[in-house]
């Protein structure tokens, strides 16, 4: 009876032991305490509040597994890293709270330590320039100091303009000294050149005699000394800055130049990967980093550093793609190295890690996490600190190009009025000559041959 009773019992724990492996057993307390860091977008402040991609992650997550959680900030501001005695910091050290949940990079260390989920999010390692260090120069760098658009809204006025000199010289009489016989200076041919002339500071000639011609020619020419005022001025500014221009394309140009600083951010993962690494061209970069001290405390820090220019911020590629969505004069590396995902962390051995990884997938393959994705990347496009772009835009050409807009219709106009002008007094002319010829006896006034 006793040997019945053990082995009952004992089949008792196997079998709970099989449903709390299969996930059937949640375990799920009835409030989780949660922990986080702040860092944009996954975790901010709105007035008491906390939001942004993590909050909503786990909101969804609590719905599927039906818990209520309550929320904390990570009281050294740390992700966690584990210090030489073994013991570890930040939310990985945390073990009082339930959960921690934030961009937290799946390692094996952290996989010894705590229990992580399956990653929500894949990231991988890149670099975080300025973009006046990361382009390299070009064959056609001439035309960068005016965008595609500027450049097509100067070849329209120039079009433009050559023709309405060309329609005023027609219209015009002052360009026709004996209509009948003697042909028109200003062709079609002649009027683009004479405008290409005006353009470069050339002269041309001839120039326009009649009034309306000479007003389209002086709004062409004011409009041409501002075009190339504002072209020479944002081409040596250009010129200017390629005396520390460097072309850095990846992690390998980064480690075989000493011209600008580079670091990551400190007790990161970013640091393990590079410190463990056997790769030559990773060892250097962290030889570099140790030797310099070059570390950045947060990751404001290392964007605000990058910012500055003369210093390339090693660190987690989607945060790093954030930064160039808000910031629209950085821009990142195309190389991306030590792919790594992102996951929720939980007490080693947690029953409830399966369940999180269960719902990650299910949020995944229902495209949840892919939308929660784009709400809080793409909605931050270059909203705050836009820089000034060495291209000059449209929009800052736009008063000259409606200075000359009004210049040729203004000439347009004139020449239509000279043309009706000369048209009326060739008709009096006309009208006098014939009544004169029908009373050609009418000598002793000249008065009645007028009325």
């Amino acid at each position: 009876m006793q040997i019945r009773r053990i082995i009952m019992l004992f089949g008792f724990f196997l079998s709970v032991g099989f449903f709390m492996d299969m996930g059937v057993c949640t375990a799920v307390q009835s409030e989780l305490k949660v922990t986080t860091i702040k860092q944009e977008p996954y975790a901010t402040s709105k007035g008491t509040q906390l939001e942004g991609f993590c909050m909503d992650l786990l909101s969804e997550v609590a719905k599927k597994l039906g818990f209520k959680y309550r929320v904390q900030l990570v009281k050294d501001g740390s992700y966690g890293r584990q210090d030489e005695n073994g013991n570890w910091n930040g939310m990985i050290g945390e073990v009082e709270a339930d959960l921690a949940i934030a961009p937290l990079t799946l390692t094996a260390a952290r996989e010894k330590a705590v229990g992580m989920t399956k990653p929500f999010m894949q990231t991988g390692i890149s670099i975080l320039l300025r973009k006046d260090i990361s382009e390299a120069t070009g064959f056609f760098d001439f035309l960068t100091p005016f965008t595609a658009e500027t450049w097509v809204g100067i070849l329209v006025a120039y079009l433009g303009t050559a023709a309405c000199i060309f329609i005023a010289a027609r219209l015009s009489p002052c360009e026709w000294s004996q209509p009948e016989s003697e042909q028109n200076r200003f062709s079609l041919l002649h009027s683009l050149w004479y405008t290409a002339g005006a353009l470069t500071l050339q002269g041309a000639g001839p120039h326009p005699r009649a009034l309306s011609g000479r007003v389209i020619c002086c709004s062409w020419w004011l409009f041409t000394v501002v075009l190339l005022a504002c072209y020479f001025s944002n081409l040596s500014s250009s010129k200017t800055s390629e005396s520390t221009h460097l072309s850095v394309k990846g992690f390998e140009d980064l480690a075989n130049q000493d011209m600008i600083e580079y670091g990551c951010l400190a007790g990161s993962s970013t640091l393990a990967f590079f410190k463990n690494s056997n790769n030559p061209v990773y060892r250097r970069i962290y030889e570099h980093m140790e030797r310099t001290k070059s570390f950045v405390s947060s990751m404001d820090e290392g964007v605000r550093r990058a910012k500055e220019g003369d210093f390339a911020f090693i660190g987690e590629s989607v945060s790093l793609d954030l930064a160039v969505a808000r910031h629209c004069e950085l821009v990142r590396a195309h190389e991306v190295i030590g792919m790594r995902g992102y996951s929720i962390a939980a007490a080693l051995g947690s029953p409830i890690i399966k369940n999180l990884s269960v719902a990650i997938l299910q949020l995944s393959e229902a495209g949840e996490l892919a939308y929660l994705r784009s709400k809080w990347w793409w909605a931050s496009s270059c909203m705050t600190d836009k820089a000034k772009s060495s291209a000059v835009q449209p929009h800052s050409l736009k008063g000259m190009f409606l200075v000359l807009s009004l210049g040729l219709g203004l000439g347009a106009l004139l020449a239509v009025l000279e043309l009706t002008s000369k048209s009326r007094r060739s008709a009096a002319e006309q009208r006098l000559a014939y009544r004169r010829a029908q009373t050609p006896g009418c000598l002793c006034c000249r008065r009645c041959c007028w009325t």
